[in-house]
């Protein structure tokens, strides 16, 4: 029997999952489409299908197993349905005895550049923080109730191969002029999966860490760094009171929301050392 169970098995799923059977350790994926089936089989990694989306029974058993929740929620709502749906999932396919669940720093809303601990209080405005918060609580009642133990990770933008603005950077879309743009945080996708390790291995019941480098730069000069690495031309700079005419509706909300992330906590009690600190370290390994 597969102990490792990874729900939302994909750009960082299927990363954790060969580091445990690197290790030797048994890992089961959970998809939720055919094609994710064909692309961890491909990798050599155990897998089955489920749809959060869905009320279908999972076709596994998860009792007394360790999970990560990695799965994305809906694309829209205050709710995280599919959180809800699994939780209600354990009482025909089991309680895990432990699970790690990837949160988003976006709970803490805009913050105002202020550095950000774990003990800030979360003020999210955005919808899909909200759907994160309500994730959170959704899996803190679950852990009161049922006794399983339940750690948070509240993850800052993930970058690493394959996960950088590069097309953004080519179209030549404009940025807001780093003066007036806001913080914000990153990991590499890397240290990410050596975060997920020791949470599940050394995170105490109830638990929350940010999971970031640690060194904040606005998101301005972030796209400016990535360009230069990759060797494409800078973005084109525009004002803040020009950007709702030039930007996303995404980009906008991203840019409506300044933090500035303490990772104390994770590098201090779970005793992590972050193989890619800065972003300049990072990229070299994900352009590489």
């Amino acid at each position: 029997m597969q102990d490792i169970v990874i729900a939302g098995c994909g750009y960082v799923g299927e990363r954790l999952a060969r580091q445990y059977l690197d290790r030797g350790d048994s890992v089961l994926g959970l998809v939720r489409s055919q094609s994710g089936l064909e692309r961890l089989a491909a990798a050599g990694i155990p897998a089955v299908r489920h749809d959060l989306a869905c009320t279908d029974p999972i076709a596994c058993s998860l009792a007394g197993r360790r999970l990560f929740h990695l799965a994305p929620p809906p694309a829209h709502g205050t709710e995280d349905l599919h959180t809800r749906r699994l939780v209600a999932s354990f009482d025909r396919a089991g309680h895990p005895r432990r699970l790690v669940y990837i949160s988003t720093t976006g709970v803490y809303g805009d913050c105002d550049g202020a550095w950000v601990d774990e003990d800030w209080p979360t003020r999210p405005t955005l919808d899909r923080s909200l759907r994160r918060l309500d994730a959170e609580e959704q899996l803190r009642r679950w852990s009161r109730e049922h006794g399983g133990e339940l750690i948070v990770l509240r993850v800052a933008g993930i970058y690493g191969p394959g996960r950088l603005p590069l097309e953004r950077l080519k179209r030549g879309l404009p940025l807001v002029r780093p003066e007036e743009a806001p913080y914000s945080n990153r990991i590499h996708v890397d240290d990410l999966v050596a975060v997920c390790v020791a949470a599940m291995e050394r995170g105490r019941n109830g638990d929350i860490f940010n999971v970031s480098d640690g060194h904040p730069s606005t998101m301005t000069e972030y796209f400016m760094q990535i360009a230069e690495a990759a060797g494409l031309p800078q973005p084109p700079l525009i004002g803040m009171a020009e950007a709702s005419a030039h930007l996303s509706e995404g980009m906008m909300g991203y840019m409506s929301e300044s933090r500035r992330l303490s990772n104390r906590r994770l590098r201090e009690e779970l005793g992590v050392e972050l193989r890619y600190p800065t972003l300049a370290e990072g990229l070299a390994q994900a352009l590489g």
